[in-house]
């Protein structure tokens, strides 16, 4: 079985953040830019069960790693 694609909403449903294209574009808004030395799951707008998924998430190269790697860039855009 190949892994599947998860689209950023998808990655903010799993995180129990609310996934239409506008609160996705706003939540990266208001977060953006972090640190360029701050690992994604470090951020302070994470609580912790959501830190805990997107480490675990990049950690296994899981299925939603590519989309946790889009929401890294998004985050770090200025």
């Amino acid at each position: 079985m190949e892994p599947g694609f998860h689209a950023l909403s998808d990655l903010f449903k799993q995180l129990g953040l609310p996934s239409d294209n506008g609160s996705v574009q706003q939540f990266i808004m208001e977060h953006a830019p972090l640190p360029d030395a701050m690992r994604l799951e470090d951020a302070p707008c994470w609580a912790p069960a959501q830190a805990a998924l997107l480490r675990e998430q990049l950690l296994q190269d899981a299925d939603w790693a590519e989309a946790v790697d889009l929401l890294n860039v998004a985050l770090r855009r200025r």
